[in-house]
């Protein structure tokens, strides 16, 4: 049955990415010829927006690009990933020509060199005039056009701040440069890398080569990801590569995930609620998009704050929920929590009854909240007795 949910789910997709996709051609002074452009645009996209979306150029068209679309479909789906415009380059019996290179470097040459600017300076300029484009570019590229997207790095203005190499065909002495490179950069770069099992073994080794220069990078602004999957062959592994790369890549972007709250979040020096207001400017800068912060957030970084008997983050946490919340009991919850856990009790009931007061949230017990009240009150009567305890001793003792 579950499988069979899944199957129907993935046609419901396919047939939204399908409908969705529109064909247009670009004229080239550079080729000297028309290509034709595959494009997907996100659901809802109205260029009348501010929205800016994250551009997905994909080389090999022809075969890469329903696989791409259908991931980001996917992972936008579950909010995984932003929405992007995805924009495939039918390349044809043009792919020999789009990917000629000088056999001792491996980078464009001739023909190539003509493909490789028409990218930069024609197709780039013609898709952020038209769409409403981020400053984030990904390049997909498998086989030789995965060699190819590496030519970009050679750049000294990153026109891709990610790339996805998929089994790449290096070829000459690129695969001894890409590490070089790489560790130059001053501005975030994604770079994921993929073979498998069964790639083709010329190609397996260089690319296993080109991985152990890679992982000696030091460097803060790299983020590296390298897969080689069991059983798949230099073409079944397309589709997991896919997968992998972008759930990798916008790893930032996904709701936070069990092994980034017990890997980063917990050890972080500072108080939480600046871990989680950096991470979300993180997202702004990278992607263009102004992600909100949201409850269920907010509550698994106070599970947190609580787990580390960090009340101080807590409190931050509260004043945050407040200000992005502020219809909701969310704040005022954790700011009552705060104030009971540093012992100031008549502070802690007050806020608790604020918080009755204000909208339900779908994790916080209002029953909960009530029991707290009750044992607060019970809290201030036991210290009363206690201070009228204290009162008349003090009497007698003077008497005495």
């Amino acid at each position: 049955m579950r499988k069979a949910i899944l199957i129907v789910f993935t046609c419901f997709i396919c047939s939204l990415t399908y409908a969705q996709i529109s064909y247009e051609e670009i004229s080239s002074s550079r080729l000297n010829s028309k290509r034709q452009l595959k494009i997907k645009l996100p659901v809802n996209y109205d260029a009348e927006a501010d929205i800016k979306y994250p551009l997905i150029i994909v080389f090999d068209a022809d075969y890469l690009f329903e696989p791409v679309t259908g991931q980001v479909d996917f992972q936008t789906h579950f909010d995984d990933m932003p929405s992007s415009i995805v924009v495939g380059i039918m390349q044809g019996e043009e792919r020999v020509y789009d990917s000629y290179y000088e056999p001792q470097t491996g980078l464009p040459t001739e023909s190539g060199i003509r493909f490789h600017e028409f990218i930069s300076d024609e197709l780039l300029p013609y898709l952020d005039d038209k769409y409403n484009t981020s400053n984030f570019r990904v390049a997909v590229g498998h086989d030789i056009m995965g060699n190819f997207i590496n030519s970009y790095l050679f750049k000294e203005d990153l026109e891709f701040q990610a790339y996805v190499c998929i089994s790449p065909d290096f070829v000459g002495s690129l695969r001894n440069f890409v590490s070089k490179r790489l560790a130059l950069y001053k501005t975030d770069v994604f770079y994921y890398m993929a073979t498998a099992e069964k790639d083709i073994p010329q190609i397996r080794q260089n690319i296993l080569s080109t991985n152990e220069q890679i992982k000696t990078v030091e460097n803060k602004y790299l983020t590296y990801y390298f897969d080689d999957f069991d059983g798949e062959t230099h073409y079944t592994l397309v589709t997991g590569a896919i997968s992998k790369s972008f759930d990798k890549i916008f790893s930032i972007y996904n709701p936070l995930r069990e092994k980034e709250l017990e890997e980063k979040v917990l050890p972080y020096e500072g108080t939480l609620d600046e871990y989680l207001v950096n991470r979300y400017k993180r997202i702004e800068k990278l992607f263009g998009i102004t992600k909100e912060i949201s409850e269920e957030e907010l509550e698994k970084v106070a599970k947190v704050a609580e787990k580390r008997e960090d009340f101080k983050s807590l409190f931050k946490l509260g004043l945050l929920a407040n200000k992005l919340h502020p219809e909701t009991l969310l704040g005022t919850f954790y700011l009552a929590q705060s104030a009971e856990k540093l012992g100031k009790t008549k502070k802690a009931k007050k806020l608790y009854e604020e918080a009755l007061t204000l909208n339900d949230v779908s994790h916080v017990d209002r029953d909960f909240i009530f029991s707290k009240i009750d044992e607060l009150n019970l809290s201030l009567v036991d210290t009363d007795d206690e201070e009228i305890e204290e009162k008349v001793d003090e009497i007698d003792d003077e008497e005495k």
